[in-house]
């Protein structure tokens, strides 16, 4: 695996892992951050999945506001407006379009673009100690990384305003309660329960799985006929792959599918 300044990649098994590496600034999300998780993603090395979790005890605190170039309260709307142009909207682009499903496991405070990062994931687990922060209002700045449009699609404009105009803490437990995120579960079982889980995701339809996450994403903003088309599409797509002969024969010989990602 190559090498990265601010974050980790192992492969275990066809899970690509990434870990945010920046335990000492609480995994604060510099520019060089951005860079090195879309360079990772870039090239997932023939990776059916993908996790995505934090070192030490952060996920992501959010931007670096002293890393130079990330835009700050104090440093003008200009050089935010950059810096989210340029590093932190593409990573966060990145992670929506792979090709494969994606499993977050936050272990800690996920602020800011962090909670973006972290919600960003197909399936959200959270340690129970974790929770999720919009901070801007407190800074006199907006939400930014998608988090308006990730809250507000996944818990309403009711519970997504209340984030982002109060800027309170919301706990692993009553996200899970909310609908925010997969589960909260005890913080020390957080890594194997999400390693667990991108494993299986991994040993499944890739194809398929990767249809699905494109309809979803139609789903959320599109009509129920686009819907119905980028269905009937990705049945098309994914009827024509050695999985679906392999799904299929295995229902007949009452099996379990042995699933290659192609």
């Amino acid at each position: 695996m190559a090498d990265y300044e601010t974050i980790l990649t192992e492969k275990k098994g066809d899970v690509l892992v990434v870990t945010l590496n920046r335990p000492e600034r609480l995994n604060a999300a510099s520019l060089q951050m951005a860079e090195d998780l879309s360079v990772a993603l870039y090239d997932l090395q023939g990776s059916r999945a993908v996790l995505i979790t934090g070192a030490g005890r952060a996920f992501c605190s959010g931007a670096d506001l002293q890393a130079r170039g990330s835009g700050s309260a104090v440093s003008g709307g200009d050089a935010s407006h950059r810096a989210l142009m340029n590093y932190y909207n593409p990573a966060l682009s990145q992670i929506m379009r792979l090709p494969v499903p994606v499993v977050t496991a936050v272990n800690g405070p996920a602020a800011g673009v962090g909670c973006s990062i972290g919600l960003a994931g197909d399936f959200v687990l959270a340690g129970k100690s974790a929770y999720f922060l919009q901070a801007f209002v407190n800074i006199g700045l907006v939400p930014d990384g998608g988090s308006t449009w990730l809250l507000t699609k996944a818990i309403g404009k009711a519970r997504a305003t209340q984030m982002m105009m109060l800027g309170e803490r919301i706990g692993a437990e009553q996200a899970e309660g909310w609908g925010l995120i997969y589960k909260a579960v005890d913080d020390a079982a957080l890594q194997d329960e999400a390693l667990a889980l991108a494993t299986r995701l991994a040993a499944g339809p890739t194809v398929a799985l990767a249809t699905m996450r494109r309809n979803i994403m139609t789903a959320l903003d599109g009509t129920f006929d686009e819907v119905l088309r980028a269905e009937a599409e990705g049945q098309r797509i994914a009827g024509g792959t050695a999985d679906a002969r392999e799904g299929g024969l295995s229902f007949l010989q009452k099996r379990k599918p042995e699933f290659k990602g192609a």
